[in-house]
């Protein structure tokens, strides 16, 4: 099977220039992303989870070509979008949409709806008159809740549940073949969140989108995710279905991120062991040698001071990778230090 896109060794790196420092002075390199692949498939979701700063929406913002970033990212494996010339990527920005954080702060705030939705399809696909797009716009308001008649309105008059649900129908207009999903519901209440995460997956059903989801909820990437990537400090420290990374995460960051998920049920909740995550996030400008997450790591040795864990099958699962010298359950000491 053909990977919609398919990611190698992407890295995005920021020169930062120290204030007070001389105009020649080298500046520092910030490595934000530093080698992270993967693939994606059609009709797929890929969830990708990690602390803040660890470099998800950076990522995110490379493969739309946000960012400039270094390596190569496939589309149905031939075009190399990011060796395309701004002109050469237009064509293919009707098949990437991306849904923002900030559903209001995504919103031209000057722009009625109608116009918003419309933007896209007026900027790829001018053939079109006036006419049909407005009946395009109807259709993709009714298509993501959103009444027709509430076309001339502006953003502000909608609740922030109801700007995501404008913010994805501009996304669809143009009928990508994948959405990426930049926490497009960590700004929103419990209870709207999950509509609009069902709405996701019901657009994705219908109309065989892949979806790339950046969240730091667990719950809710578990939900809606088919396979999920942990990041940290810009590198990738595991990736498995999503069933097999629940059920068995083989990377201590894994784990210890796993096991600050809440629980709805209070017994277990009150008796599961917490790993916590000791010190911490290391600098990007000065990350740790090897392994970076060593410096945070119960299990971390001087093997993992001098050499770099590269992504390897985590035992008989060749679908579950971890980039990890001691990958496996957590070992009884740990849990006997668990809170």
């Amino acid at each position: 099977m053909t990977a919609l896109l398919k990611a190698e060794d992407v890295r995005v790196t920021f020169e930062i220039h120290r204030r007070g420092a001389m105009p020649w002075a080298k500046a520092l390199k910030l490595h934000a992303v530093n080698g992270v692949s993967f693939e994606l498939n059609a009709g797929e979701t890929l969830g990708i989870v990690g602390e803040s700063g660890c470099g998800k929406s950076t990522l995110a913002r490379s493969i739309i070509r946000m960012v400039p970033a270094t390596g190569t990212v496939r589309w149905n494996d031939e075009t190399d979008l990011l060796s395309l010339s701004p002109k050469a990527m237009m064509r293919y920005r009707n098949d990437i949409q991306m849904i923002f954080q900030d559903p209001l702060a995504s919103l031209n705030p000057r722009m009625q709806v109608g116009d918003i939705i419309a933007e896209p399809l007026k900027t790829h696909d001018r053939s079109l008159s006036s006419k049909e797009v407005r009946a395009r716009v109807e259709e993709m308001m009714r298509l993501v809740g959103l009444l027709p008649n509430q076309i001339n309105r502006y953003p502000h008059e909608f609740s922030g549940g109801q700007c995501q649900r404008i913010g994805i129908a501009r996304a669809l207009i143009v009928k990508p073949k994948l959405i990426i999903c930049d926490e497009p519901v960590s700004a929103l209440d419990v209870s709207i969140q999950a509509q609009v995460i069902n709405l996701l997956m019901d657009l994705q059903r219908d109309l065989g989108l892949a979806l790339m989801f950046i969240a730091h909820d667990l719950s809710v990437v578990k939900h809606i995710s088919t396979r999920v990537m942990v990041l940290y400090l810009g590198q990738v420290m595991e990736i498995a279905p999503s069933v097999d990374l629940y059920a068995s995460p083989q990377h201590p960051y894994t784990q210890a991120l796993l096991s600050a998920v809440p629980i709805p049920d209070p017994e277990i909740e009150r008796n599961k062991r917490f790993l916590p995550i000791e010190g911490d996030l290391p600098s990007p400008l000065n990350p740790p040698s090897g392994c970076v997450f060593r410096t945070r790591c119960p299990r971390a040795t001087e093997l993992c001071a001098r050499e770099e864990p590269k992504l390897r099958p985590a035992g008989d699962h060749a679908a579950q990778q971890v980039a990890c010298h001691y990958p496996g359950p957590a070992k009884p000491e740990e849990l006997e230090a668990a809170v």
